[in-house]
């Protein structure tokens, strides 16, 4: 049995794609940097500019290397758990046709989750971590999820569940 190519796209394909695109782009460093100092945290637009760089990755930094470390996996984490959410959420695997309100559903479900899940690991990991910082951390992540999950949603409208055959 030969699997062959099909011309449409999975929904955890898409879906994870699209957020190690927001990880890559809006947690960057410059984009980080950007963010503040050029934004007003009193402002919507500000405040969801500055939500972007949630998942913000770095390399240099005045931070102790454990605190680097668990910021590093936190972004990591949140497209790895993408991808996890995305093939375990059973609605675009329900769906009866591709695009439905489901698959946008499960794609900003997924993201809120895996925002959420990616934050508390690398909490109880860094310097001086405590059962409380992990909790914050999930509610960080959650937020951030929920605000930016829509993106993920839209990404995986219309993706196709299955195998090719």
């Amino acid at each position: 049995m030969a699997l062959t190519t099909t011309r449409y796209k999975t929904t955890t394909g898409a879906g994870t794609l699209a957020a190690l695109v927001l990880v890559l782009v809006f947690g960057s460093p410059w984009y980080g940097d950007w963010a503040e100092d050029n934004t007003d945290a009193n402002t919507a637009g500000g405040w969801f500019l500055r939500l972007l760089a949630w998942p913000a990755w770095r390399f240099d930094s005045d931070e102790p290397v454990q605190d680097l470390l668990a910021t590093n996996l936190r972004a990591i984490l949140v497209v790895v758990f993408t991808a996890l959410f995305l093939y375990a959420l059973p609605g675009s695997q329900l769906a009866r046709a591709r695009g439905t309100l489901s698959q946008f559903f499960a794609g900003w479900s997924a993201y809120i989750f895996a925002g959420a899940f990616a934050a508390v690991l690398p909490a109880l990991i860094q310097s001086n971590p405590t059962l409380l910082n992990a909790f914050q951390a999930a509610g960080s992540g959650a937020t951030y999820g929920l605000f930016v999950g829509w993106i993920i949603g839209i990404a995986a409208l219309g993706g196709w569940r299955g195998r090719a055959t």
